[in-house]
């Protein structure tokens, strides 16, 4: 019997080392289900997830390319099914996580008819996707998957290859040796990237002359921990982490000032204030207005991708690299700072701040503060643990009062900061490591949007993990907090209720009702016990926690414009307002009783 294309399709993945594809089927992908299905039964195959919806797929394929750093594979039949992916893939492109996405599509014979569920893929993924292409006949399918296979792991981007439903059933006709078509191969290897010694050697003098010398890293610091920790004792400096950098340094390391920007710390905010020297590693970080005023410092940095070096800030030095190779070069050329003055007040600083963390997290609320559900969390959590985050106000918490232990690893959708990637990112997580306990710190708004359904994905699967533990901790407040919070502060308008209140949901009952576990806390005393059952527990876990709306996710510092925002949102007459005044002086005041 002749191969069909598909098969081809499938064997061809496997030889770029495709172990396990996530998506939902249709008929436009069928062919290629079926090759699936015909090489598992030779043992040959590709896992395939199911989800309950494409845009969880492509969510799980970025988050197995984020908390591995190999390319997630996501799938779909066309129309519907492909345009669910986009918003996953947007954040693979976003995160430069490498993804490969396959579609489905109507028959090539009918292709240009207005047929059913026929659209132009290619138009509609050619601005997510490094690599987009339809096939039309089988032999050109060979260099297809090769070209989009090495550019995602090469540009660390995504990569779509549009299937037509006939061709995906069509005889595999390899390329001719003819005029007309092209023989490509399988394989990629990282190389190794470093700039020229003479800009290490004007990067060092730069580094050298600075007394006060910040380091911002980003996810691209990830592989080169051990060397961002030996720059920044040379150096004497204060290390501060992007959000998506949160795991590359453990956050009890005294130098180390947490996260930066709206949802980071007041030492990071310090260290950037006051620094003469600013030093980023693998870091896109965005908001501008945390990093020095332009002038005020000389800068150095170092990414992979020539496309963000000098993009946030004017550095003198862009060095053109990966992070572990360049450090690796550059520090032999650094000089070891006698004066450890501006280190040690770093390190003052943040144990400063963790106090006053502790405090916040502890002050009363109604009826439990949301920042002490992860301050009671953080130090129980294993050393191998994995934490992801939602995007709304839960992702304040996460920046703030999860201390990161050596080894753990954690990640949230960051510059697209997209709701409901903390489940399917979870999922991926236990796949890709089932020996490991994964917690998801979701919003109930993200619930649901799309994450409750993802519970029943966890049920379907979780008996095949070697470590049961998934919890999955909802802040229930029933309030799109983060919104509101923005159209206080931000527009200095009270809290809108048409569009922030949610209807209640039992998310505890829920999951028990799928033969889950289910903890339900509005007691802040239980919080302690209930992640230690969480954490016991021999199955997935969905913690419930009735919190209190009303407790602001202050930023590290508050400027006069925004502070005149919030008081005049007040003075509007926000229904919360009362309880905000309340809840805001305890977290500001409140000592620890």
């Amino acid at each position: 019997m002749n191969m069909k294309t598909s098969d081809f399709f499938v064997q061809r993945l496997r030889e770029w080392g495709v172990t396990r594809i996530y998506g939902y089927p249709g008929d436009g992908i069928n062919g290629v289900l079926g090759a699936i299905q015909r090489a598992n039964k030779k043992g040959e195959g590709i896992e395939f997830i199911q989800v309950r919806h494409e845009e969880m797929a492509a969510f799980m394929a970025a988050g197995h390319a984020k908390l591995t750093g190999e390319m997630g594979v996501c799938l779909s039949t066309g129309g519907p099914g492909a345009t669910h992916l986009l918003t996953g893939l947007y954040d693979a492109k976003m995160d430069h996580a490498p993804v490969l996405a396959i579609a489905g599509q109507a028959e090539a014979t009918a292709r240009g008819a207005s047929y059913q569920q026929e659209m132009n893929l290619d138009r509609v993924f050619s601005d997510v996707a490094n690599f987009v292409q339809e096939a039309a006949t089988p032999a050109q399918v060979r260099h297809l998957i090769d070209r989009g296979v090495r550019i995602a792991k090469a540009q660390n981007g995504v990569a779509v290859l549009i299937i037509p439903k006939d061709i995906q059933d069509e005889e595999w006709q390899p390329p001719q040796h003819v005029h007309g078509f092209t023989h490509s191969g399988s394989g990629y290897q990282r190389p190794k990237v470093i700039p020229y010694e003479a800009d290490l050697a004007r990067a060092a003098e730069i580094l050298n002359a600075g007394k006060k010398v910040a380091i911002l890293i980003g996810s691209g610091a990830r592989n080169a921990a051990v060397e961002v920790v030996q720059a920044a004792n040379i150096l004497g400096a204060g290390v501060a982490k992007a959000l998506l950098g949160k795991d590359v340094l453990p956050d009890d390391a005294p130098f180390v000032t947490g996260s930066i920007g709206l949802l980071g710390t007041r030492p990071s905010w310090e260290l950037m204030q006051n620094c003469d020297t600013l030093f980023m590693i693998g870091s896109g970080f965005p908001w501008t207005e945390f990093l020095p005023e332009e002038g005020q410092v000389r800068a150095v940095q170092i990414d992979i991708d020539p496309a963000m070096l000098g993009l946030r800030y004017p550095c003198e030095v862009n060095l053109h690299g990966d992070a572990k190779e360049t450090l690796r070069a550059l520090l032999p050329l650094l000089t070891h700072k006698e004066d450890r003055s501006w280190q040690e007040n770093i390190a003052v600083q943040v144990q400063a701040w963790w106090k006053q963390m502790e405090e916040r997290a502890l002050a009363p609320a109604s009826p439990v503060n949301p920042q002490r559900v992860v301050w009671e969390m953080s130090p129980q959590l294993p050393d191998n643990a994995i934490v992801t985050s939602d995007s709304g106000s839960c992702a304040n918490w996460f920046a703030r009062d999860y201390r990161v232990k050596q080894g753990q690893r954690a990640t949230l959708s960051g510059g697209l900061a997209c709701m409901g990637a903390a489940v399917p990112y979870a999922i991926a997580a236990k796949f890709a490591h089932p020996e490991r306990p994964v917690v998801a710190l979701v919003g109930d708004g993200a619930m649901q949007m799309n994450n409750m359904a993802e519970l029943i994905t966890i049920q379907k699967y979780w008996q095949q993990w070697s470590d049961g533990r998934l919890i999955v901790c909802v802040f229930n407040n029933q309030d799109l907090n983060q919104v509101t919070w923005e159209q206080r502060v931000m527009e200095g308008d009270p809290r809108f209720d048409a569009t922030q209140q949610l209807p209640e949901v039992k998310y505890a009952e829920f999951a028990a009702s799928l033969g889950l576990t289910g903890i339900y806390v509005d007691d802040p005393e239980q919080l302690a016990s209930a992640w230690q059952r969480a954490l016991s527990a021999d199955r997935p876990v969905v913690l419930e926690v009735k919190t209190d709306p009303e407790v602001a996710p202050l930023p590290p510092h508050i400027t006069f414009k925004q502070a005149k925002a919030f008081m005049t949102s007040m003075a509007k007459g926000d229904r919360g307002a009362k309880q905000v005044i309340k809840d805001t002086a305890s977290q500001l005041f409140a000592k620890k009783g």
